[in-house]
C-alpha cells in the first residue's frame, strides 16, 4: 500500500470518489460535484498550507484519499477518507501511519498530528488507535449533523512527534491533580471580557485578524517608533499567526493579551497585554498600543485603568507595572494620569524599537 499525491490534473478522479462514496460521519454525507469543485477551485485540496494523497492499494488501485492541511503550522491537521467497498480491510490504520511518517519526515519540523472524528464514529476511533494515536479531548456537543439536526461529541486524537519517534503511544493523564489545587485554580480562573463606559476589553479571536492588521497598516508609521515588532509592515498571514500565539498564551497564561473595541460601533481601537507576569508574586506589566486615530480621545487611559481594576481585583496582583521609553510622552501620561508612581529610570537600559541607540527607560507602578 502507499499514498500517492493527487495533482491538479486528475479532478475529475476525485470528484468521482468524493460524490459516488457516503460519508455518514461528516457534515455533508453526499457532496454534490459543485461543492467539491469549488473546493478545488480555491486551494481546499492542493496549496502551499494542504496536501492530498490518493491511498492505494497493492494493486494500485485508489481505495481511499487522505487530506492533510494546516502544512505551514507546526501542528498540521489530516481528514482520511475510505471509500464504502474497501471500508474494513485495514486499510485506514496504514494509511493513517504513512501519514504521520509523511509529517515527521518534514523538513521542517512538526511537533504533533492531530485529527477529530465524531464519538460514535467507532471506525475511525479504532483506526486512530491502530495508528498509534492517543485520544487526548472529548468536546460535548461539539459536532453538528446537518442531516439529523443534532449535535454529537466530537473526539480528538494525538500523536506528538516524540512518540513518533519512540514508537510509543502516551496515555493522557486524566488524574492531573486538578482537583487537589482549588485554591490555585481559583487564583488563576477569571474574566475574559469586561468593559468600560466606551470599550469593550476581550481576550483575542481568530476572526479578529483583518481588523488588527487593517489597523496596524494604517497605523505603521506611528506605531514603529515605539514598537520593535512594526518596524517592518506585517502581512495578514503574520498577523493571523501572532493572535494564534496570543491566544495559546492566554490560556497558558503566560501572557495576556486584551483587544479594545468600542461598544457603540464595535471597531477595532488597540490592544492591551499583561505580560512578564510572575504569578508566584502576582506581579504584571501593562503594555499597550492605539490606533492612531483615536489618539486623544482618553480611551486607553480609560482601558489601562480598567486593567488595572482588573488585575487587582480579579488577578490578586500585589504590583503593576507600566514601563515606557522616557521619551514617549504619550505612554508616561497614561501613567502619570491612572496615579501610578514614578519609581525610577532606568538610563542606558534598552534599545531604541529600530535597535539603533540607547534609550532610558521609566518604571511606573501601582502596589496593593
Amino acid at each position: 500500500m502507499r499514498l500517492t499525491e493527487w495533482t491538479m490534473e486528475e479532478q475529475e478522479q476525485l470528484i468521482h470518489f468524493m460524490t459516488t462514496n457516503t460519508w455518514p460521519y461528516h457534515g455533508n454525507s453526499h457532496p454534490a460535484r459543485e461543492l467539491i469543485e469549488k473546493t478545488i477551485e480555491e486551494g481546499g485540496y492542493q496549496s502551499d498550507e494542504v496536501k492530498t494523497f490518493w491511498v492505494e492499494n497493492e494493486e494500485n488501485e485508489q481505495v481511499g484519499i487522505v487530506k492533510i492541511y494546516d502544512l505551514q503550522d507546526e501542528i498540521p491537521l489530516f481528514d482520511l477518507r475510505i471509500a464504502d467497498e474497501a471500508r474494513g480491510r485495514g486499510f485506514g490504520p496504514r494509511a493513517l501511519k504513512m501519514v504521520a511518517e509523511y509529517i515527521f519526515q518534514l523538513p521542517e519540523v512538526k511537533i504533533r498530528l492531530e485529527g477529530h472524528t465524531r464519538q460514535d464514529n467507532f471506525a475511525m476511533r479504532k483506526t486512530f488507535e491502530r495508528a498509534g494515536f492517543v485520544k487526548e479531548a472529548q468536546l460535548r456537543q461539539a459536532w453538528f449533523s446537518p442531516k439529523e439536526e443534532s449535535y454529537y461529541d466530537a473526539v480528538t486524537y494525538g500523536m506528538t512527534r516524540d512518540d513518533f519517534l519512540k514508537g510509543t503511544a502516551t496515555p493522557v493523564i486524566w488524574d492531573d491533580g486538578f482537583n487537589n489545587n482549588t485554591k490555585k485554580d481559583e487564583l488563576n480562573s477569571f474574566s475574559e471580557e469586561f468593559y468600560t463606559e466606551r470599550l469593550l476589553i476581550r481576550a483575542p479571536r481568530l476572526e479578529d485578524a483583518p481588523k488588527v492588521w487593517e489597523t496596524v497598516i494604517g497605523s505603521h508609521e506611528s506605531l514603529k517608533e515605539w514598537m520593535p515588532w512594526a518596524q517592518k509592515m506585517q502581512t495578514l498571514e503574520q498577523t493571523t499567526t501572532n493572535i494564534r500565539q496570543g491566544m495559546a498564551d492566554f490560556i497558558t497564561r503566560k501572557n495576556l493579551r486584551l483587544y479594545l473595541f468600542l461598544r457603540e460601533t464595535g471597531e477595532f481601537v488597540g490592544a492591551s497585554e499583561l505580560h512578564h507576569i510572575d504569578w508566584d508574586v502576582r506581579k504584571f506589566e501593562i503594555g499597550y498600543w492605539i490606533d492612531n486615530k483615536f489618539e486623544g480621545k482618553g480611551l486607553m487611559t480609560e482601558a489601562c485603568e480598567r486593567i488595572t481594576q482588573f488585575a487587582f481585583e480579579e488577578l490578586h496582583a500585589n504590583r503593576v507595572e507600566i514601563r515606557c521609553d522616557s521619551e514617549n510622552v504619550r505612554s508616561r501620561s497614561v501613567a502619570v494620569r491612572l496615579g501610578y508612581l514614578l519609581e525610577g529610570t532606568l538610563h542606558k537600559d534598552s534599545l531604541s524599537a529600530d535597535g539603533k541607540r540607547l534609550r532610558d527607560t521609566c518604571i511606573y507602578a501601582k502596589i496593593k
